[in-house]
């Protein structure tokens, strides 16, 4: 019997005992109304309580925003195609074996209750104000992790960023505009007009001249400014704010050439005078030389027939004997080692980047001396232990800015996609919607028929 045959013949059947001793049954029964399925999704279903339910909290959240919100009928519609794609998402994620430790909740909660600014303890009360239990919270955390974690994998396999991409990116003016740096600059202007005497320029580039001795000899620069210039932020110590070099006229941002921060430029002319730049602060694109770890690592996969316990064991007794000599961990990785993308490679990750990793791994390599091995740790992708190879401090500043590149243009598609994906395992999937104003008949419909609600 399916799923769906199960929820019929049951709701049959306690609708005709209901109607068998209606007479019977007590004024609290006779207006108690039952449950009932209001959509089959694949092996699942949705519940008419879940569908109210969510409705309940999505319209408060639309209130709270002074929002108009839109007909019943409507948001009941784009409420129920919200919680299909989710069931279709957890089943995904239930046949890819996604699952979520206890540790990996307790964070996600520990950042709800941080970004809402409340203690455990307040939390715990806002969640019994709002009649919510403890574990049914969890419950939904949890789901909404593996979702994520599902679309994640799913829809990042569909995006692939070329060498050609982050070129012609970098190369368009939107590329050169946000790889150049911010500078928070100062600025004082020592005033003459272009057609001023010889006399009266003389004086004005002597006047800018000595500024510029006391800026360099260590004066305060917004001090100088308030009390020589004659430029429009004069009175606020000169200050321009954050710009970017192609935000500036071309005769500054032509000044600012080589100028690193805390230096001042010297004195250079335009119509209205002379003019000086301090940079205060820079931000954005500059050197980037980081820390690089090349690493080797075992990794070990829970599973039916292999427990934490069993798996901690095993990495525990091969850490021994490569520590004994007994194993070179380039074997021991190429025969126990569940990562397919190293295993034969002995493990070897090569060259890591900053953030490349996944936290707990980040940490644990970290932690460990060169030529050392870690001792066993836990990721969300099974059991590991690592050995550090070497270390180096490596100018990554070319490699940092592309890097930063395709993490934007990643992040441009990703949601353009996430929709698409979204639509494709929608139109794919068995789908019968069974609300009141579209009653179909329990009878199994065809996919391509289940997937129009209307």
């Amino acid at each position: 019997m399916t799923i769906m045959q199960m929820f019929t013949s049951l709701r049959r059947g306690l609708l005709a005992a209901a109607a068998a001793s209606a007479i019977a049954l007590p004024s609290w029964a006779q207006v108690q109304q039952l449950d009932r399925v209001v959509a089959v999704v694949d092996d699942d279903v949705v519940m008419a309580s879940e569908l109210q339910q969510r409705i309940n909290t999505i319209s408060q959240q639309i209130a709270a925003q002074n929002v108009q919100a839109p007909p019943i009928d409507v948001l009941r519609r784009q409420v129920l195609e919200q919680l299909i794609v989710e069931r279709l998402q957890l089943q995904m994620g239930a046949r890819a074996g996604v699952t979520i430790s206890e540790e990996e909740l307790d964070q996600a909660i520990a950042r709800v209750q941080q970004n809402m600014n409340l203690s455990p303890a307040q939390f715990q009360q806002k969640l019994e104000v709002d009649g919510i239990s403890n574990n049914a919270f969890r419950q939904q955390i949890r789901q909404e992790l593996i979702i994520r974690r599902v679309e994640q994998g799913s829809v990042s396999r569909r995006i692939q960023i070329t060498d050609q991409d982050i070129n012609n990116f970098l190369r368009s003016k939107e590329g050169e505009f946000w790889k150049s740096p911010q500078y928070e600059l100062g600025h004082i202007l020592i005033a003459v007009s272009s057609s001023a005497p010889a006399e009266e320029v003389t004086a004005a580039r002597e006047k800018a001249d000595a500024v510029y001795e006391k800026a360099t000899g260590g004066e305060d620069f917004r001090a100088l400014a308030i009390s020589n210039s004659s430029g429009q932020n004069a009175l606020q110590g000169g200050d321009l704010g954050w710009r970017k070099p192609v935000e500036l006229p071309t005769l500054f941002a032509d000044a600012l050439d080589g100028v690193k921060v805390g230096e001042t430029t010297k004195p250079f002319r335009s119509d209205a005078g002379f003019h000086m730049l301090k940079i205060h602060q820079q931000r954005g694109a500059t050197e980037q030389v980081v820390e690089q770890t090349k690493v080797r690592h075992i990794l070990v996969k829970t599973s039916a027939i292999r427990d934490d316990d069993a798996a901690y064991n095993l990495l525990t007794d091969l850490r021994s004997k490569i520590e004994a000599g007994e194993l070179k961990f380039a074997d021991a990785a190429k025969d126990n080692s569940e990562d397919i993308g190293t295993m034969l490679q002995g493990g070897d990750l090569g060259w890591s980047m900053p953030g490349q990793f996944v936290p707990e791994f980040t940490q644990a390599m970290n932690n460990t001396p060169v030529g050392e091995i870690s001792m066993p740790f836990r990721s969300q992708f099974g059991w590991h232990i690592l050995r550090v190879d070497e270390r180096r401090q490596q100018d990554m500043t070319d490699q940092y800015i592309r890097n930063q590149a395709a993490n934007l243009l990643r992040n441009r598609r990703y949601e353009e996609e996430l929709q698409n994906w979204r639509q494709e395992i929608r139109d794919q999937a068995y789908v019968e919607i069974k609300l009141p104003d579209a009653e179909s008949s329990d009878s199994e419909q065809s996919a391509e028929g289940a997937n129009d609600p209307q």
